[in-house]
């Protein structure tokens, strides 16, 4: 089974340690945990897991992870 990385922005109300805890019950690695910009981590997760992101009724908003560049190269 292959696993897949995501970022997870979660509410604003929300506890972060029990949405983790949640998630890696469900057999998830919670990787970096965002607090500065927007709540939330990233995450890794079985493919067949992803659902558990969306039925979680604290996630706002997940995406793959991906490399991001700030500067066009040449």
């Amino acid at each position: 089974m292959s696993e897949k990385s995501y970022i997870v922005q979660l509410k604003e109300t929300t506890d972060v340690n029990k949405v983790k805890a949640d998630l890696e019950a469900s057999g998830a690695k919670v990787g970096h945990v965002y607090d500065t910009v927007f709540k939330g981590f990233s995450v890794t997760l079985p493919e067949n897991a992803v659902s558990s992101l969306d039925a979680h009724p604290e996630v706002q908003h997940y995406e793959a992870d991906k490399e991001m560049h700030t500067m066009k190269k040449d």
